[in-house]
């Protein structure tokens, strides 16, 4: 890529697509566990502790007095997020509503990464060497998946903690068509039920991982497309209108996926409860 100053459109896309990672290429497959992709891990521990920073700084600048802008929206914010976890979740919240905040958070800021202009820190990186990089965590599968899981064990953990491992695992054979006194029935019925549990817990996973990076993923080629628009540019009528189409497009796009980047928070922080809120509900 350094080499061609010039790439095609294909080709711009696609280098774009590529992630620093262990390998030293490319990803080839779709799926390779023997990869780490080195940009989504530096970047969401990055903006993880700058989130921690900023949550941090409000905590010790509360006093009992008016507090100021900042302390006053992140205090709107934690109430804000604790009074959705109690409507939803029906137990003890001291740790619930605590990751329920984090999940906002810290996607949030991830999400907030596809707003600064595509080729800033991939500029920056290639001065240093670095000839690719992904900045938006949230548009990596892996990174997605990986805290739908974090939910899928906090769901089983507290389904466990509220109804026993005996209560737990029972349900798991009577829910959802319940059970029959005819043994046959009860087996057939609790074979169902289990394979149904199983398919549930599978497709909350994996479509909350899913619907957070399919958004972010999609916003990251418009962004793509539109950058395209801007390296069009000539002095030409043609050339001229795509510098125009560039700069409307971009800016439209950049508001418009300012409710993205909240929704999407929002979104994955609300399943978040719901899920967890289930798994304190006895069938």
């Amino acid at each position: 890529m350094a080499s061609n100053p010039s790439p095609t459109p294909s080709e711009y896309i696609v280098h774009h697509l590529g992630h620093l990672n262990t390998s030293g290429h490319p990803q080839e497959k779709i799926i390779d566990f023997s990869i780490i992709n080195i940009d989504t891990v530096v970047y969401s521990v990055l903006l993880a502790i700058l989130a921690a920073w900023l949550m941090r700084k409000a905590a010790v600048q509360i006093s009992t007095g008016a507090p100021n802008r900042f302390v006053g929206a992140i205090e709107s914010l934690v109430e804000f997020v604790h009074e959705q976890a109690r409507s939803i979740v029906k137990g003890d919240l001291t740790y619930i509503a605590p990751l329920a905040l984090t999940c906002f958070v810290w996607i949030i800021f991830m999400n907030t990464m596809d707003l600064i202009p595509l080729d800033l820190l991939p500029r920056i990186g290639e001065l240093f060497g670095i000839h690719y990089m992904r900045v938006v965590p949230t548009a990596d599968l892996n990174a997605t998946m990986a805290m739908s899981l974090v939910v899928l064990f906090s769901t089983l953990y507290y389904g466990i903690k509220v109804k026993s491992f005996g209560g737990f695992t029972h349900e798991l054979f009577v829910a959802p068509f319940g059970t029959s006194k005819n043994p046959i029935f009860a087996a057939i019925l609790g074979v169902v039920n289990f394979a149904m549990q199983i398919i549930e817990y599978l497709a909350k996973t994996v479509s909350l991982g899913m619907r957070l990076f399919g958004n972010m993923f999609a916003g990251e080629l418009v962004f793509m497309l539109i950058a395209l628009m801007g390296g069009a540019f000539a002095f030409t009528v043609g050339g001229f209108l795509l510098g125009a189409g560039h700069i409307i497009a971009g800016s439209a796009w950049a508001i418009f996926h300012i409710m993205i980047v909240l929704l999407q928070g929002f979104i994955f922080m609300m399943l978040t409860l719901v899920y967890i809120g289930q798994a304190h509900e006895h069938h």
